[in-house]
């Protein structure tokens, strides 16, 4: 059967049994990109990060390419390549072991187009710097290598890294770096080097040193111009990078994200950043503990489709923003929070069809708000005042082309899992009056999993038999040495089979479902 189809129709069924779309996608996952549940060997259901998800398809992207190579002499010619397009490591050793393979045979590393370096030992052990000299030698073999995403602090490793990647990497459109803030300069010179960036994401750690000793240098007066750049997510102390970027060129961004994690002092000038970049962009993504301005961001991204933000946020009143003072700060009440209109706009946004929410964990009191809400009823008051306040402001006179609203929050999914829906009470009126609010606009109310928010998986009846195990070993986390077993056991008339059977299925689900990630 091998002989009768042509070498380019192997090809695509290959792209289409090994997930090459989603694998060499160019965008990121975003906030918006849906979680998934999964269900464990001992029955339980638990909630799976986009994160967590495409480092599985890429490892059964991997084991499906080696079932491919080991059918048929035939085979193992055409489908090589497809082994090593995509190398995922969670084991930083086996850099080591890739460099000798390509040292031995140097038209592999041609093939390459993805690149991606993992968690590896839960943050014991070696850093990547002990693997600088193999990580530069893969890259120099990689010319056409597409996607490189390490989110594993690279430290000082970085320098020589990006500078490898500037001198024999010039196809690349896809980055994930994950530096301390103090290279904040490496970083910028790294982005000179590479016009043709798509996708960008940047994490930045504590810096090693004095924060007030971090200089840019001749960095500072550089003016980027990335004509292709799309998306930028920016993670961390990026403060100093922020600034910067207000002044570059980037006539394509589209897709912007910005996390500050739990960190609420000098919060980055995001307003600033908009000003110069917001009228081009889509999709936009606010996570941070302090409020920020939504009116005037709002209005400085006139063609926004997805908005994310805290609802966690103490967002004034337009009558009280202006100037407050701190005895009227002093006098505001309960009632006044819970009473007083909010507004999220100056004006209908004519173009918002998709908002995601983050926060929200005090809402519905499960998981560890539920202590607090003993421990300190008073803060988890506030926060839930400042809850419903801003949902009631997701309204149609401020967005009329609404459609959907979604708790962005893996581990509040997790919670309401665990503990069988919200706490009994003024949390579960709560919810009852979100999803009312929701019908009421004809808007759908989703989790981060894309389903309804309250419709839970259901509980098991009984135990997991032996193909839930075989099928948690699938999709979950083995060894190479669990995969060479797994892989011994199938005889090649079944794999085959099996293959050119997902092949349909893939093939189908690919014309019903959207992609991924976001689209640019």
């Amino acid at each position: 059967m091998a002989d009768r189809l042509p070498p380019e129709l192997w090809s695509y069924i290959f792209d289409l049994a090994a997930d090459e779309n989603v694998i060499f996608y160019p965008g990121l996952p975003t906030s918006m990109t849906p979680s998934t549940w999964s269900r464990a060997i001992y029955g339980e259901w638990k909630v799976r990060t986009p994160q967590d998800t495409i480092n599985i398809t890429q490892r059964r992207s991997y084991a499906t390419k080696k079932a491919i190579i080991r059918t048929c002499k035939r085979w193992q010619q055409l489908g090589t390549e497809f082994l090593v397009r995509c190398l995922f490591f969670d084991n930083p050793t086996k850099l080591r072991d890739l460099r000798h393979i390509l040292d031995r045979d140097t038209s592999l590393g041609w093939w390459v187009r993805r690149l991606h370096i993992t968690h590896f030992l839960n943050g014991r052990g070696p850093t990547m710097g002990d693997f600088e000299e193999p990580l530069l030698a893969i890259l120099t073999q990689t010319p056409n290598l597409e996607i490189f995403i390490v989110d594993w602090p690279m430290s000082t490793a970085f320098g020589a890294v990006a500078d490898t990647l500037g001198t024999y990497c010039h196809n690349l459109r896809t980055v994930h770096w994950h530096v301390p803030c103090e290279f904040i300069s490496k970083v910028i010179w790294a982005l000179e080097s590479l016009p043709n960036l798509i996708s960008v994401h940047l994490t930045f750690d504590p810096a090693l040193k004095e924060p007030e000793t971090i200089t840019l240098g001749s960095a500072e007066s550089v003016r980027l111009t990335l004509p292709n750049l799309q998306q930028l997510f920016l993670k961390g102390f990026c403060q100093d990078f922020m600034e910067q970027a207000a002044g570059w060129t980037l006539p394509m961004l589209n897709s912007f994200s910005f996390d500050f994690g739990a960190n609420t002092l000098n919060v980055p000038d995001v307003v600033g950043f908009l000003a110069q970049h917001g009228a081009t962009l889509l999709f936009l993504d606010l996570n941070c503990v302090p409020a920020l301005d939504v009116r005037t961001i709002l209005a400085l991204c006139p063609i926004l489709t997805t908005f994310c933000f805290n609802l966690d946020w103490k967002i004034t009143p337009p009558e009280r923003s202006a100037s407050p003072t701190n005895d009227d700060a002093f006098n505001t009440t309960l009632e006044d929070v819970d009473l007083a209109p909010i507004s999220l706009t100056n004006r209908p946004h004519e173009h918002i069809q998709h908002i995601g929410l983050h926060g929200c964990i005090y809402a519905f009191g499960v998981g560890y708000a539920s202590a607090y809400l003993t421990a300190d009823p008073l803060r988890t008051l506030l926060v839930q005042r400042s809850n419903d306040a801003n949902f009631r402001a997701l309204s149609r006179a401020s967005f009329p082309r609404l459609e959907r609203v979604r708790i962005l929050s893996p581990l509040l999914l997790q919670d309401l899992n665990d503990e069988n829906g919200p706490r009994a009470g003024e949390c579960f009126e709560r919810w009852e009056s979100w999803w009312d609010a929701c019908e009421s606009m004809g808007v759908r109310l989703e989790d981060c999993s894309t389903g309804l928010l309250g419709t839970l998986p259901p509980e098991p009846v009984e135990e997991p038999d032996g193909s839930d195990e075989e099928e948690e070993d699938e999709y979950g986390y083995h060894t190479g040495d669990e995969e060479e077993r797994t892989s011994a056991r199938v005889s090649n008339v079944a794999e085959l089979r099996e293959l050119l059977e997902e092949c349909r299925k893939m093939s189908a689900e690919a014309e019903q479902h959207p992609p991924l990630f976001f689209p640019f």
